[in-house]
């Protein structure tokens, strides 16, 4: 299948697919058309010697400063080489290549002026597997993310590092492997290339998809350990939810109602009390809270994702060129600081229901740190630790990044997004996450069979594919290896594909 690069319909789902899947890109024939135009109204101004922004000026505090017909020539090239100036590990290749996939959707609006060349190229570098080398850190998210979108502007110009097939080669020989020309970069094709906020959008599409599928799984462990807590269910009424109106919070109690269905505790066979923890009773508005949350950080997402990233931008039907700020991060970076403020709140929730179950005195008859040899053995104890320290860590990232602006560029650029540190920070948060809820599910499980009821088709099918993994633990042993089974299993989403297939969707 070949996703048609539009410039508009772009969903985080066709982000995944293009680039953690490899989904083959075309470009749309009338968004070619719209790029044609644009690029022969830019060249008829050049011609005229009309001043345009970062085309034959310099950029930034350099702005006024006119650039004569030799510079011009000159310009792009420089450009790039100054702002290739990231550091760091590389980025992990689906994140640039999510990055290329937003900037060519930019491009097909025909705002941009550049060569469709250079967009064609990044097409070709896609479809054939050449993903550029680029640094991790670098960006402060404005104007866009100037320095790793640089390192894949080198590209252009026969230069940096490319991967190609599991291995990386400088940048002309990764194209001449894979039969792609060196387009080189001529007026506006470099800033055009990289002046916009696509890959701290990229990384935070993937993520929102991620974290869309943890916080399902994180239903799933609740329904576990309320099962095993004998929770008192009414609390889960859908009736009760929609008459307050949040969606996340239906969508919640509806999915874990999902879960225990079928159970007795679901069916009142099950003594519990009339009023529960927290905890175990607000569930529903909590992940709900999250999943709203994650709703709007996707609808800005998603914006971002088809919408003019650029400066300037051009306007070709009424011969006009605006330079702006439509590079800017912050529209992006906001919601996802809450989005990544939404996962820890759940991840502490997760943690409070663990040590439910982990304490006799609020078990409800669970023995003492889920263990049959209580004082000789600790049984789960230690996992509680790990769980918080892991919380902790997320504590410390959800500081918002989006209120971190540090002036750059003789204060010209004296506010940014600095959406990048967002964006990595989320990426900790959620791996981080993986750990938490893996310790509650398997937390859950070792509860669960110490008890002898039925439980929900959903809870069920959960503690049956954690048992493949991890045995009940019957005698101390040590515990990281679990620990990172769980933490292995709930990142590649196993509980929930084989849960869902049980019940159905959990949307």
């Amino acid at each position: 299948m070949t996703y048609i690069i539009k410039g508009s319909g772009l969903r985080i789902e066709d982000v995944v697919n293009v680039a953690r899947h490899n989904e083959k890109v075309e470009l749309d024939p009338e968004a070619l058309e719209r790029m044609k135009k644009c690029r022969a109204m830019l060249e008829e101004k050049i011609q005229a010697g009309e001043i345009m922004y970062g085309v034959n000026t310099g950029i930034g505090e350099f702005s006024e400063v006119v650039l004569n017909d030799e510079q011009v020539k000159d310009f792009q090239k420089y450009l790039i080489y100054n702002h290739a100036a990231g550091i760091g590990d590389p980025m992990p290749i689906e994140w640039v290549r999510a990055a290329m996939l937003g900037r060519i959707n930019v491009h097909a609006h025909g705002n941009s002026g550049m060569r469709p060349v250079i967009t064609q190229t990044l097409v070709e570098m896609l479809n054939k597997g050449v993903t550029p080398w680029v640094c991790t850190k670098g960006s402060v998210g404005a104007c866009g993310d100037l320095a790793p979108m640089s390192q894949i502007a080198l590209l252009m110009l026969g230069e940096g590092k490319a991967y190609f097939e599991g291995e990386l080669y400088e940048g002309k020989v990764a194209f001449e492997k894979a039969g792609i020309e060196v387009p080189g970069l001529k007026a506006r094709d470099g800033l055009a290339t990289i002046n916009g906020s696509n890959v701290l959008t990229a990384m935070s599409a993937l993520f929102l998809y991620d974290a869309n599928n943890w916080l399902k799984q994180a239903e799933i462990a609740a329904a576990m350990s309320l099962e095993a807590l004998k929770a008192n269910m009414k609390p889960y009424t859908e009736k009760l939810h929609a008459a307050r109106g949040f969606s996340g919070a239906v969508r919640s109690a509806k999915a874990i109602n999902k879960l225990v269905s079928g159970g007795d505790l679901k069916e009142q066979r099950i003594k519990c009390k009339v009023q529960d923890a927290y905890s175990m009773r607000s569930t529903p508005q909590v992940i709900g809270t999250a999943h709203d949350a994650l709703a709007y950080a996707r609808s800005q997402v998603e914006i971002e994702l088809n919408g003019v990233g650029d400066n300037p931008v051009f306007f070709p039907d009424e011969n006009l060129q605006l330079s702006g700020a439509n590079f800017q991060g912050s529209p992006v970076a906001l919601p996802m600081d809450m989005a990544g403020a939404a996962i820890t709140m759940i991840s502490v929730m997760s943690e409070r229901r663990m040590n439910r179950l982990n304490n006799p005195a609020l078990s409800v008859g669970l023995p003492a740190f889920l263990t049959k040899g209580a004082g000789m053995f600790s049984g789960l104890m230690l996992s509680q630790y790990t769980a918080d320290m892991q919380i902790v860590e997320q504590r410390i990232l959800s500081a918002p990044a989006s209120i971190q602006s540090i002036p750059a560029a003789a204060d010209q650029e004296d506010f940014v997004s600095m959406g990048m540190n967002t964006a990595l920070k989320n990426n900790q948060i959620l791996d981080n996450a993986y750990g938490v809820l893996g310790i509650e599910f398997m937390a859950a499980a070792q509860a669960l069979d110490f008890r002898d009821y039925e439980f929900g088709r959903g809870v069920k099918k959960a503690r049956e594919i954690i048992r493949r993994y991890v045995e009940f633990l019957d005698v101390d042993r040590p515990l990281y290896n679990d620990h990172n089974a769980m933490k292995d299993l709930v990142k590649r989403c196993e509980i929930l594909e084989e849960v869902e297939k049980e019940v159905g969707s959990l949307e």
